[in-house]
């Protein structure tokens, strides 16, 4: 035979080979697609633990499909087989039926969502084709963790400002400067800013005190640069000009004290975005500088508020939540609470009680103000705060106006909450008349006459009552003014009048308590007070608060601090030939002390009594200047006037 045939009958079989071959594979893809149909089928039926598995299948089958048409294209080559125009047809056309029924899929699944919205929306609708919510599924976790349990990514606001825009509003261009931006540390609280100055460590570490019983406490400390910088900045402190924090940033931009100080000098002038962004300059410099072992979720780290460098970082947190709040984030607000108070629950230095109850109502978390009363009751006594008595109640009325419980579940919800109402109006009754006064609501003359509720109720009140009743109208009278919210409280004012004149002993009881207690506020409440900047609850603190010199980086410090370093002295010369004018001006500086050379009690005295004497007329000339409004003169036109009036 002739190499010319023998040549054309191995091309025969070749083309026969490869024919088969293209059937077997047919054959395959078949069997393929019927396992893939029974697979999800199969897959649709079983209840899933992870939401995320619908997204990773989809990913995987897309890349094990290119997988498969790569390597059945590359079998072929090496089998010498011709790659024949029927067989690549029959690869794309397999390939964009998958795409299809991915596709068809994905809508079916989705009720028409595209792949280009949020995936916040996306995983929440599976999860209502699941029967499942967020809601639920946080409140089942909720239930076994500590009451002050801190999540990472609740820390952070655009997880809060996501879920009422989407993530899309929330980012904007972020995405696409992400190949710009420069590596910086990772930290939870804040993100590094590129408007920032370039961040080198400012010389503050932490370290481990001790470890007992499952508490760990830590300590902030300053090495020696940073101690020179403090003092630069106690000097500029006593100048009283804000120049001067300024330029002391300018060298040291994440000094602690100084981004506090002049972060209030902004908010003071309404500069409010600097002023945020001087507090959240500070947190980045505490978060880059913990030790490896402190927890911001655990609960279990310590820090002491009796020192200074500790202090510090009680008070970034503070101002950070309250700029969160009012920003609109009460739900990170509450998480930055429940950090401040586990890293000193038992003392509480900022009495963060008094604000726990109304960023959980305003954030909707009902279940974890209710959950705290009932844990911490027993020792904290908080139903002797009038925000906790009042607030619980809230909590049980917007509990029992919910649609997914039960009729008989709803009943035991709305008489609980009556009985607790009852009970702190009974207990606070001088609360009732400023929280209407606020809400703009005119009470009914059989209120407003009668004895319990009248005049006399916030007249014989102890200031520290009335500090704390005006502390909690001032803060929360915005959530009473929902009309349903009204008509309960007016129920429940007319049942407390009938029980007042029925002479309920629950009543007499609660008169006693607010005769012995009450007697005065401890030093928490009222540097709370002062930091919260609430006009009601400013008004009603003690003399001797309001006539102490108080700076933002450190207000009313506490009597025991620790000090770990001494400022030196100064030399002050020229003292004892002060005149009253100068004494009058230097008793403007926070550090005003007047002392005599002479050793004498009486000048002593004398030059003490001074002091108060203008720290009292300081205070009145700030209210006097405060309250001044200018107003422009209204002529009246009058063109037939003659103009020798004016002479």
């Amino acid at each position: 035979m002739s190499s010319r045939a023998l040549r054309r009958l191995k091309g025969e079989q070749r083309a026969q080979a490869a024919l088969n071959a293209l059937k077997l594979n047919d054959e395959d893809d078949r069997d393929e697609e019927e396992q893939m149909k029974s697979d999800k089928t199969a897959h649709k039926q079983k209840n899933m633990s992870n939401i995320f598995e619908l997204i990773g299948e989809a990913g995987v089958d897309v890349c094990a499909s290119d997988e498969e048409t790569a390597e059945r294209i590359s079998d072929r080559q090496h089998e010498g087989a011709p790659l024949a125009k029927d067989a690549v047809k029959n690869e794309k056309s397999n390939k964009k039926k998958k795409k299809k029924k991915k596709k068809t899929l994905a809508e079916n699944g989705t009720d028409g969502l595209s792949v280009e919205d949020d995936i916040d929306a996306f995983l929440e609708t599976l999860e209502k084709k699941k029967g499942l919510s967020y809601q639920s599924a946080d409140s089942s976790a909720s239930e076994h963790r500590p009451v002050l349990y801190v999540e990472h990514r609740n820390l952070n606001p655009e997880t809060e400002l996501k879920r009422y825009f989407g993530a899309r509003a929330v980012l904007g261009d972020q995405r696409s400067k992400q190949r710009q931006r420069q590596f910086h540390r990772c930290t939870w609280m804040t993100v590094f800013k590129d408007t920032w100055p370039r961040f080198s460590r400012p010389g503050i570490s932490m370290t481990l005190v001790e470890s007992k019983d499952g508490i760990q406490h830590f300590n902030f400390e300053h090495n020696r640069d940073y101690q020179q910088v403090q003092f630069k900045f106690f000097d500029a402190v006593e100048s009283m000009d804000p120049n001067n924090f300024v330029i002391l940033l300018q060298l040291n931009p994440y000094h602690i004290d100084s981004l506090l100080q002049l972060s209030d000098v902004c908010r003071m002038q309404e500069d409010q975005e600097t002023a945020r962004d001087l507090i959240e300059r500070a947190l980045y410099s505490f978060e880059c500088a913990f030790h490896p072992v402190f927890s911001l979720t655990s609960g279990t780290c310590r820090l002491d508020y009796r020192r200074p460098e500790n202090r510090a970082f009680h008070l970034v947190l503070f101002k950070h939540m309250i700029f969160l709040e009012k920003r609109g984030c009460p739900r990170t607000a509450l998480e930055y609470c429940k950090l401040i108070l586990s890293l000193d629950p038992d003392d509480d230095p900022l009495c963060m009680l008094l604000i726990f109850d109304f960023l959980c109502l305003r954030c909707r978390e009902y279940t974890t103000l209710i959950r705290l009363y009932e844990e911490w009751e027993v020792h904290r006594n908080l139903s002797q705060l009038p925000n906790f008595s009042f607030s619980v109640a809230h909590s049980y009325y917007h509990l029992s106006q919910q649609e997914d419980i039960s009729l008989v579940e709803k009943q035991q919800l709305k008489q609980k909450s009556n009985v607790l109402l009852q009970n702190a109006l009974i207990m606070f009754p001088g609360a009732l008349m400023p929280l209407l006064d606020r809400c703009t609501v005119q009470p009914d003359a059989a209120v407003s006459s009668h004895a319990f509720f009248g005049p006399s109720s916030q007249i014989g009140q102890h200031p520290a009552l009335s500090e704390l009743v005006s502390l909690y109208v001032g803060r929360c009278h915005s959530l009473w003014k929902e009309a349903g919210l009204m008509l309960w409280l007016e129920e429940n004012v007319r049942q407390v009048l009938k029980r007042v004149d029925s002479q309920d002993p629950y009543v007499e009881d609660c008169q006693n308590k607010r005769k012995q207690r009450y007697q005065s506020a401890p030093r928490n409440i009222h540097r709370h007070v002062l930091m919260s900047e609430i006009k009601e609850a400013t008004a009603t603190l003690p003399l001797e608060v309001t006539t102490q010199p108080g700076m933002g980086f450190d207000p009313l410090p506490p009597l025991d601090s620790i000090f770990s370093y001494i400022r030196p002295e100064r030399q002050n010369m020229g003292a004892s030939n002060e005149s009253t004018l100068s004494l009058f001006f230097r008793s403007l500086l926070p550090n005003f002390n007047l002392q005599r050379p002479e050793d004498r009690q009486e000048v002593a005295r004398a030059g003490r009594e001074l002091n108060q004497e203008v720290n009292r007329l300081m205070v009145a000339m700030r209210d006097m200047l405060a309250n001044i409004q200018f107003r422009e003169p209204q002529w009246e036109d009058n063109h037939d006037r003659d103009e020798e009036e004016w002479d």
